[in-house]
């Protein structure tokens, strides 16, 4: 179970956030499904999700790609730590486009059933990100 739960978060990785494709999401993310670090104000399900990379990240950053570096299964989670990359050429969560390359680090948890995302939760650099394009 563990390397097919490994297998549904690098294809997650791979084909939602890195492609944006809304199909791979329909299939990888369940109706029910939680995020337990959604930004305060902000929705917790499957749609408040798919905004995060549909209408956030992507409008954001050209190139988007996301190498997943370290992966750790314990019966239903996943631990992974990856990293995305881009070039800030559109506005991003209100900072506008600086064309400076961004790194945002990760690290979150996925509980799957099924083959499909139920809970997340997770921290990243983006505050940070954000802060340091904002001075730029």
């Amino acid at each position: 179970m563990s390397q097919a739960n490994k297998a549904v978060v690098i294809a997650f990785n791979q084909q939602v956030i890195e492609q944006c494709s809304r199909t791979a999401f329909e299939s990888l993310v369940a109706e029910n499904f939680v995020n337990h670090s959604a930004p305060p104000g902000q929705p917790n399900g499957r749609e408040g999700l798919w905004n995060t990379f549909s209408r956030v990240l992507h409008p954001g950053l050209t190139g988007l790609k996301v190498q997943v570096l370290d992966q750790i299964a314990e019966h239903d989670k996943v631990t992974s730590r990856k990293r995305i990359t881009g070039r800030h050429s559109g506005t991003l969560l209100g900072v506008a486009a600086t064309g400076r390359e961004v790194v945002i680090e990760v690290i979150d948890i996925v509980r799957i059933e099924h083959g499909q995302y139920v809970e997340h939760w997770g921290i990243n650099s983006l505050p940070s990100v954000l802060a340091a394009l904002q001075g730029a």
